[in-house]
């Protein structure tokens, strides 16, 4: 290793370092690095300039990427809609076909998210997530003419390959331009869009059934074919308006772009050391993320979520109706549920923030899981239709502010930024597995009381809870070591260069609680 970082770490008063890494590989393996500390004269911006200028990062990055996940989500849960609309009946399809559709999904959706997030640290983000976005409007579109289950079967496993790649992406691009407490109300605002894709889903489809009949085609294929199209044309804007890193913004001044670099390297959660996202992807990275035994955990918490989630995307219109409803009205009453989700997802992860600590409230959206569940476990429904509605609003709000949680903390706690982006499709890889046991665990045999279905998202959600409480005394019991080692004696041991490359075991790292 090259220690070109040691004689360059020091600036005049008025500047500030920004520090490069220069790799150069043979077989994989980082042949030589570079580390090159560069002085540059960074505005002293106050509070109210610091948030005019992530102000400008949040109205280019946020909404656009909101849009595209509430496409996403969209696009994989349509297929509760169209069920109730009549899909299930056209195509002929037992309740086990049903399912295997869905899951079907899962399985390359969960293989492929790690290799794509390599990719993503390759190619530019625009580049890749407008690629996604097409083919995966394409699976949708063409979803809308299958004749059989084989049909069916076969676009669902193909929108698994194609969706795959873009929540690690586009959660793993928003590391790149906040900090760790300024994250996940971001990400929240990002990811709301799943509980609100099932509003807009229901609405939409509400509308689209509509068109039965329209070019001699059954309302239940509009669904498929309108919401198909939305992705396509987003894509081609994606291409010219995603923004790839700061060091690229063009809607940045260079001081603006310069600010937000530094201000990212120099958050170690102590005050000291650096870490970095100009990190060039190598094997050890991939090894370091694959070896990371806490990410290995967070999937349990990430399980204990997305379970629910899942079965609760594919199986809540059904409820609904099972209650008495009709179609229709089971199509709209969805709606408030996921409103109201909606806005709770926000404002916990701003509390979250606020409050700078992630293992308390990730508690707190377990126990409303908890409570929801068990009620909906012990109310006499459909004899009770107005309670089982009821509390069909707390079992959504739990689960789904956890998803974005647990997401958030394993980011928080993974550096350089190429283990981060392993580590982050780790987590929602083998975490979306889940979706296989989501998709599953309502059966049509056990309506309306779905023993197995609200049992089992029961148990994920308290293993869940129980894991996050010894997650949080493993970091903070490293968080302790740490503090007994004096700067002197870290500087004498390890080189700036050895510090930089140890991202999150470095002595000066402090992991997120």
């Amino acid at each position: 290793m090259d220690g070109h970082a040691e004689k360059n770490l020091s600036a005049s008063p008025d500047e500030k370092i920004i520090i490069q890494e220069f790799r150069t590989e043979k077989d994989g393996e980082p042949e030589h690095i570079e580390i090159v500390a560069n002085s540059v004269a960074i505005p002293e911006y106050t509070d109210k300039e610091a948030r005019r200028i992530m102000w400008k990062v949040d109205l280019r990055l946020i909404p656009m990427l909101a849009w595209f996940y509430l496409l996403a989500f969209l696009d994989r849960g349509n297929i509760g809609n169209a069920k109730v609309a009549g899909m299930q009946k056209d195509l002929h399809l037992s309740g086990g076909q049903y399912n295997l559709a869905i899951t079907l999904f899962f399985i390359p959706y969960a293989l492929l998210e790690v290799p794509c997030n390599i990719v993503a640290k390759t190619i530019p983000p625009n580049v890749w997530l407008a690629i996604m976005m097409f083919a995966w409007g394409i699976c949708m579109t063409l979803m809308g003419i299958v004749q059989n289950f084989a049909g069916l079967s076969c676009a669902r496993w193909f929108l698994g390959v194609c969706e795959a790649g873009f929540f690690p992406c586009a959660a793993f691009l928003l590391t790149l331009f906040y900090k760790r407490y300024e994250l996940l109300s971001r990400l929240a605002v990002f990811y709301s869009c799943s509980s609100l894709s099932g509003a807009f889903s229901g609405l939409l489809a509400f509308g689209l059934e509509k068109m039965e009949g329209v070019g001699g085609l059954a309302g239940w294929r509009w669904i498929f074919i309108i919401e198909g199209f939305l992705p396509i044309l987003t894509a081609v804007a994606a291409f010219f308006i995603v923004p790839n890193s700061p060091e690229t913004c063009k809607f940045l001044t260079q001081e603006e772009r310069d600010f937000i670099i530094y201000r990212l390297q120099v958050e170690t959660g102590s005050g000291r050391g650096r870490v970095t996202n100009n990190d060039k992807l190598t094997v050890s990275h991939i090894l370091a993320a694959l070896r990371e035994w806490r990410t290995w955990a967070a999937v349990i918490m990430f399980w204990g979520c997305s379970v629910g989630v899942y079965a609760f995307t594919f199986t809540i219109p059904v409820v609904i109706l099972e209650l008495g409803f009709t179609a229709a009205v089971a199509q709209l009453m969805t709606i408030p549920i996921y409103v109201v989700t909606c806005g709770f997802i926000i404002f916990w992860a701003w509390l979250s923030d606020r409050y700078q600590v992630r293992s308390y409230f990730m508690a707190g959206g377990f126990i409303l899981a908890e409570i929801g569940l068990i009620a909906l476990l012990v109310i006499p429904h459909p004899k009770l239709p107005s309670l089982t509605y009821f509390f069909l609003f707390p079992t959504a709000m739990g689960l789904y502010c956890n998803q974005q949680l647990v997401l958030a903390w394993t980011a928080n706690n993974a550096a350089p930024s190429s283990k981060r982006a392993i580590a982050m499709a780790l987590l929602i890889s083998i975490g979306n597995l889940s979706g296989i046991i989501g998709s599953n665990i309502f059966v049509q045999n056990e309506a309306p009381r779905y023993w197995a279905g609200f049992g089992t998202c029961l148990t994920c959600v308290v293993a869940a809870q129980l894991m996050s409480f010894f997650l949080r005394w493993s970091y903070d019991k490293v968080n302790k070591e740490r503090e007994k080692m004096s700067v002197e004696e870290v500087r004498a041991k390890y080189t700036e260069v050895e510090l930089l490359e140890m991202g999150d075991k470095s002595p000066f790292f402090r992991y997120t609680l």
